[in-house]
């Protein structure tokens, strides 16, 4: 087994890394790259994100051939993937932060503004999660299980069954989304915990 978490300039992914790091039977097989050639080697590829969606999209492009290797592993050769706040709403069409913007278009759907009235945006801090769909990536976790957020915008699926888990927060938003191999979550794995770590470590554990 091999992990990619890919780093275009999105913050620190150390802490992403630590969280893979706990759950994975060898932690040398864990690697933070801006490597297209690790990328297009690794059995699963992981894209975090931190920031707003126009500046994570223009750092993915800076790296050349990165988007390239990550079409290639997981839209062809069908390695799973996990995208992680920001990463996981890159994969859907476009985004409306400060702008529209194109996304890699993986998943239907656009990433629009929480509309939470009378609540404080960011959802920011710990909520419930309601399973939608069962998944490999969610066994062990059910409805009520706790996940840590930190986001302005949310992924509105076109597709309803690719909304795995949702979260309420002033409406009802994608928490975790999937179709096959490709996979997101909208909270942070590595600060949620007992769940967090639980999510992870079926990813390392999905072939």
């Amino acid at each position: 087994m091999s992990v990619a978490i890919i780093d275009y300039g999105s913050g620190n992914l150390r802490s992403a890394a630590r969280a893979f790091e706990r759950v994975a039977e060898d932690a040398s097989a864990i690697q933070v790259t801006r490597s297209p050639e690790v990328v297009a080697q690794a059995s699963h590829v992981v894209l975090p994100g931190v920031g707003a969606f126009a500046d994570c999209v223009a750092g993915l492009k800076a790296l050349p051939g990165m988007i390239e290797a990550m079409e290639e592993q997981v839209l062809r050769r069908g390695r799973p993937f996990l995208g992680i706040c920001v990463g996981m709403q890159m994969l859907f069409e476009r985004g409306h932060e400060h702008g529209m913007y194109d996304g890699l278009g993986w998943l239907k759907g656009e990433v629009a503004p929480i509309v939470a009235k009378g609540l404080k945006i960011p959802h920011m801090g710990w909520n419930d999660l309601t399973i939608a769909h069962p998944h490999p990536l969610l066994e062990g976790i059910m409805t009520g299980d706790h996940a840590y957020f930190v986001h302005s915008y949310y992924a509105a699926c076109r597709n309803s069954g690719d909304m795995l888990a949702t979260v309420s927060y002033g409406q009802i938003m994608a928490a975790v989304v999937g179709r096959g191999n490709i996979m997101g979550t909208q909270f942070h794995p590595e600060k949620s915990q007992e769940t967090g770590l639980r999510l992870l470590k079926n990813f390392l554990s999905m072939k």
